[in-house]
């Protein structure tokens, strides 16, 4: 059998590549500025953000205290999200079901709690199993099956979404307060609350407390390592004795119980659990992560990074808002600069 027709095929590509690698090399970006982009970024846009802030009584309307406040407040889903969504890309995957998944847990929680009569500390830990189980199932499919992770969480979205939907009989459920039979408890309210003097959101503290609990696995965890050697090279870590299977379901796993979370945290914020929310959320989770300088192709990337990034799409998204800028323009800058950070990874070079 002849495999002329092959080699003839395949060196359009390898000498295509083979120019694309001088450009590369000529324009490549030191590692460092990966690591430090989501921060200077950050910087550039809070000062930009000051600049064209409106002025209200001659002060600075974005850096009043209340305003900074709600920025932190209104990145804490996507923040948790994003989190989760970090360890993920990390192992090479992506998630594009998180934000059905958080659509799913708000309305369960809305559910459990207005109809089921279920109390708060069983509607959180169900929910949070059941996101848990949901991104454990579709690490399983994709490590286990060998189908690519699009198309395991794009399935998984559906999946997701028809459930909630199902649930709630495609209604959305509104939570009303109180100690009856068919009220939510009065305590869970607490998460549209604020402590400290009433000044701190309480999901804000949610949100910290996740990224320093991630941080640290990150950081002080052969977990982490596995991670890390799965998206550096999948194969070499197989040889090298790493439970490949076993890290890529975790790492789901751990998506998709964040997911959960920010869902409780959505549903007791609103009031309400709709099986519409949290559309389009897994495009936000996948920006602040691109944009926190971790690598779409696996085995390099930071948690703070992340949320540096997270940070820096609330507050672009507040200062425009400040600025009374259409929100379909928020989303064509939002996904120029996801684009630019996702090109600028082509040019990435590992620092000697």
């Amino acid at each position: 059998m002849s495999t002329g027709p092959d080699v003839d095929a395949a060196e359009p590509e390898a000498a295509a590549q083979s120019a694309a690698d001088p450009a590369r090399r000529r324009f490549a970006i030191p590692e460092r500025f990966f690591r430090l982009q989501s921060y200077l970024g950050l910087v550039l846009v809070f000062v930009a953000a000051i600049i064209f802030s409106p002025r209200r009584s001659g002060d600075v309307v974005f850096l009043e205290p209340e305003n900074l406040l709600n920025i932190v407040r209104a990145t804490s889903e996507i923040g948790i999200i994003a989190v989760g969504m970090t360890f993920v890309i990390l192992v090479g995957g992506i998630d594009l079901s998180v934000g059905a998944v958080l659509g799913l847990a708000a309305t369960g929680t809305a559910s459990l709690l207005m109809v089921s009569n279920y109390g708060v500390v069983a509607t959180v830990g169900l929910i949070l199993v059941l996101g848990l189980i949901f991104g454990a199932t579709q690490g399983y499919l994709s490590a286990r099956l060998g189908i690519q992770a699009f198309i395991v969480t794009l399935a998984g979205m559906q999946v997701a979404r028809g459930l909630a939907r199902i649930w709630s009989g495609g209604q959305g459920i509104p939570l009303a307060y109180g100690d009856g039979a068919g009220l939510a408890p009065t305590s869970f309210g607490l998460l549209n609350a604020r402590t400290f003097n009433g000044t701190v959101p309480i999901p804000a503290l949610i949100f910290a407390g996740v990224c320093i609990i991630a941080v640290l696995v990150m950081r002080h965890t052969v977990f982490a390592r596995h991670v890390y050697a799965i998206g550096g090279n999948e194969r070499a870590a197989r040889l090298s004795g790493v439970p490949v299977m076993r890290v890529k379901i975790a790492v789901f796993a751990i998506c998709g119980l964040l997911a959960a979370l920010a869902g409780i945290i959505h549903a007791g914020q609103l009031n309400q659990g709709s099986p519409n929310d949290g559309v389009g959320w897994e495009l936000d989770a996948i920006a602040a992560v691109v944009i926190g300088g971790t690598s779409l192709m696996g085995g390099v990337g930071t948690v703070t990074g992340t949320v540096a990034g997270a940070l820096l799409i609330g507050t672009l998204n507040n200062v425009l808002a400040l600025n009374n800028i259409d929100s379909n323009i928020q989303l064509l800058i939002t996904g120029v600069i996801i684009v630019t950070a996702a090109g600028a990874q082509a040019f990435r070079t590992q620092s000697k």
